[in-house]
């Protein structure tokens, strides 16, 4: 057997050698997020007029994408698994298509063969002294489209954060090109003062010693900045993004206190900015798994007092979320919402969050509404939504009735529009307006006596 150095040499390549594997009509598997490997995707774009109808699958983009734009529609056809901003004008004009899926559910698709893969552009760290590499930031479905591919590039990057879980040998590449260029980054948001008051809120609800599972941000960012004085928490989590930095520099995250993996941060992928990726790089404390076990309900089910906190582009007064589509237009994606928010309902002690500002534009719509607006997804169902959160307060509706999830999720609305919500409320219910007078008579007869 050659030494994996050995190895190594003979799989060194360019860029542009190296995706000439990639053949009209096949399908390619790239890492997604900041793991994108760009290089590999720069010189795919660059053959594009060699290329015929060759399928693009990951989740959210977060480089420019230029595989999606008009020019290159022959070329390419992007199948978008949760939507980021430099594909969504593709999808929504029909030259993209867009799953609705868990994000749980992604690595089956090729584990089973749903979606056959060709090619898989994935990005690693250079290898340690035993030829293995890291997943750096992305371990959700790469390695299962890794392990399905019929062939498998690798961008090997010097500037790529290493962290632990599944290492990726030498052996297991077919192709290895060098680069030495930052990663992407997303920059911290500025959070305004309704954002610290949901975040006020939002921090009531989290005791010590509870789990986190959070998004990307200004209310992850400011809800993690009110979690410093708490003691032991833990993290099971699809996504890091800079929110963690504060609770780890803190000495509030410790993870002491966490039924599985203790001590340890469990993720997926990771997002933010460089400071986020210093912080990991190389720490024993983090963890990649995949998507399929991190985003598993029954594992989040698992854990130690679990508080799932995720957002909404709107929730009606049945309660149901969309958080994926706006009207008929596909936003993002579904991604682990639905995953979390199952799992920390059959957590002992588990809660789940959706937070989010009680106005849009300007504050000229309300998110909170008397229908989801005609042609929007369901992205949580009434069944599964706990709390939900604005600036104006928390509404509890598990087991509420129907009724009584409205009432609640009026008293969180913006003051603007809540006359005219419970007018619908009351429209929808019309016996409740009569109920609600009777009850207050009782009240205002028992005060006189």
């Amino acid at each position: 057997m050659p030494k994996w150095q050995d190895l190594y040499k003979q799989k060194l390549t360019t860029a542009d050698e190296a995706v000439k594997v990639v053949k009209s009509n096949d399908r390619v598997v790239f890492g997604f997020a900041c793991g994108e490997p760009q290089t590999l995707v720069e010189a795919l774009v660059r053959r594009a007029h060699e290329l015929e109808n060759v399928e693009i699958d990951h989740m959210i983009a977060m480089g420019p994408g230029e595989y999606c734009k008009p020019e290159y529609e022959k070329n390419f056809r992007h199948r978008s698994l949760f939507i980021g901003a430099s594909v969504r004008e593709a999808v929504n004009d029909g030259r993209a298509d867009f799953v609705p899926i868990f994000f749980h559910q992604i690595p089956w698709l090729y584990q089973r063969g749903i979606l056959p893969v060709d090619v898989a552009f994935i990005q690693l760290t250079p290898p340690d002294k035993n030829g293995f590499c890291s997943l750096g930031v992305c371990a959700d479905y790469t390695i299962a489209a890794m392990e399905a591919a019929k062939c498998v590039v690798a961008e090997i990057n010097a500037q790529y954060p290493w962290t632990n879980g599944r290492p990726v040998h030498i052996s297991e590449l077919d192709y290895i090109v060098e680069s030495d260029r930052p990663i992407i980054t997303t920059s911290k948001p500025a959070i305004t003062e309704v954002e610290r008051e949901i975040a006020r809120y939002v921090s009531t609800l989290v005791e010590d010693g509870s789990t986190l599972q959070m998004g990307i941000g200004s209310i992850p960012d400011a809800v993690a900045s009110l979690l410093v004085d708490k003691k032991d928490i833990g993290v099971h989590t699809e996504m890091v993004a800079d929110w963690c930095v504060s609770l780890y520099e803190a000495g509030a995250l410790t993870g002491r206190r966490k039924s599985m993996h203790k001590c340890k941060l469990i993720a997926t992928f990771i997002q933010g900015s460089q400071e986020l990726y210093d912080t990991i790089n190389g720490n024993p404390m983090v963890e990649m798994w995949p998507v399929d076990y991190t985003n598993n309900p029954w594992i989040v089910a698992q854990q130690y007092k679990m508080v799932s906190i995720n957002s909404a582009l709107q929730v009606d007064l049945q309660g149901q979320v969309c958080a994926d589509s706006i009207g008929t237009k596909q936003y993002s994606g579904v991604g682990g919402q639905v995953d979390f928010i199952r799992g920390a309902a059959q957590c002992p002690d588990g809660k789940s969050i959706i937070a989010m500002t009680s106005t849009a534009a300007g504050g000229k719509l309300s998110r909170i509404v008397p229908w989801l607006e005609q042609g929007a997804s369901v992205t949580t169902s009434r069944n599964d939504v706990h709390y939900v959160v604005t600036e104006y307060g928390i509404a509890d509706l598990r087991f509420k009735t129907l009724r009584e999830r409205g009432e609640a999720l009026i008293n969180i609305a913006h003051p603007d529009f809540r006359a005219e919500l419970r007018r619908e409320l009351y429209r929808r219910h019309p016996g409740y307006e009569r109920y609600k007078q009777r009850m207050e008579q009782k009240k205002t007869e028992g005060a006189l006596g």
